[in-house]
């Protein structure tokens, strides 16, 4: 693969395009928020100017990386792609929209990969031609530091695209692993159950959010606690799936508590809006 599309400049998009430039990939970042996008591009660059400093990433990856990484259009950018990933909000009818406006645009042999962290692979191959070069490429929040690539295997892909994929994940340096397309996969179904237990034992008086965290980091050798990682990927979010998984398994353990509900009704959605359960 040597021209990638990423669709969606946000907290996912700009680091999932920052990883295949740095793979020595042509990678377009594209969104229709301006703002957005700009924004995007200066979070890749000043995550390869923290890198440079702290030892981390040379100088040579710095520039070949902003060489491989080019401001995206939707139609020219799209034109000769051999890879398109979106990471636009996890709204079934607006990924299946996205993917049916790029299918009119790429090859057929072009792959079309979701991020998606918990929405049918199958359902959103529905909705375009040639549902076979559909498939879920999962990425981790930050994408550029988490090594982990959660491979998604839909109902009709072929095992062609999953081994391309598969080898890409390896060329852009990610552990990858294969799950198939069930309600949550691997690791939503089991970071969400963890993560509203942990807010119901909050709602209940528990503990703290600073010593609940504390037991798995130190108790479990978690890398971070369940509710900084429900902060990081912010708590509409984390809602949204919950209720999608409950709903899909007919489990009441994915139920949002009415914390969460009462935090996100009045802006507490965690690191990105300053406040969660922690300040940030």
């Amino acid at each position: 693969m040597q021209h990638v599309v990423v669709i969606g400049a946000g907290t996912m998009g700009h680091g999932i395009a920052q990883v295949f430039a740095m793979a020595k990939i042509d990678t377009y970042l594209l969104d229709n928020n301006e703002d957005v996008l700009a924004t995007g591009l200066g979070r890749i660059a000043a995550n390869l100017e923290k890198g440079v400093a702290r030892g981390k990433v040379s100088e040579a990856v710095q520039a070949h990386t902003l060489a491989h990484l080019h401001r995206g259009s939707m139609g020219t950018s799209l034109e000769g792609a051999d890879l398109v990933i979106e990471a636009v909000p996890e709204r079934m009818e607006l990924k299946q929209s996205l993917f049916q406006s790029v299918a009119k645009t790429v090859s057929e042999r072009c792959i079309l990969a979701t991020n998606t962290s918990s929405l049918s692979i199958s359902t959103i191959a529905q909705a375009v031609p040639h549902p076979e070069r559909v498939i879920g490429m999962h990425f981790f929040n930050p994408v550029h530091i988490m090594a982990l690539l959660e491979v998604v295997v839909g109902g009709q892909t072929r095992p062609e695209v999953l081994e391309a994929v598969q080898l890409v994940g390896e060329r852009i340096g990610k552990e990858v692993i294969v799950v198939q397309d069930v309600p949550g996969f691997a690791t939503s179904r089991l970071g969400v159950c963890l993560g509203m237990e942990a807010i119901r034992m909050v709602e209940q008086g528990v503990a703290s959010a600073e010593d609940i965290d504390k037991a798995m980091v130190l108790g479990y050798r978690h890398p971070i606690g369940p509710l900084r990682l429900t902060d990081l990927v912010g708590l509409d979010v984390r809602m949204a799936i919950g209720s999608y998984l409950a709903e899909e398994l007919s489990n009441p353990a994915f139920l949002p508590p009415d914390l969460m509900k009462e935090m996100v009704r009045t802006g507490r959605l965690g690191k990105k809006t300053g406040s969660g359960f922690y300040d940030w």
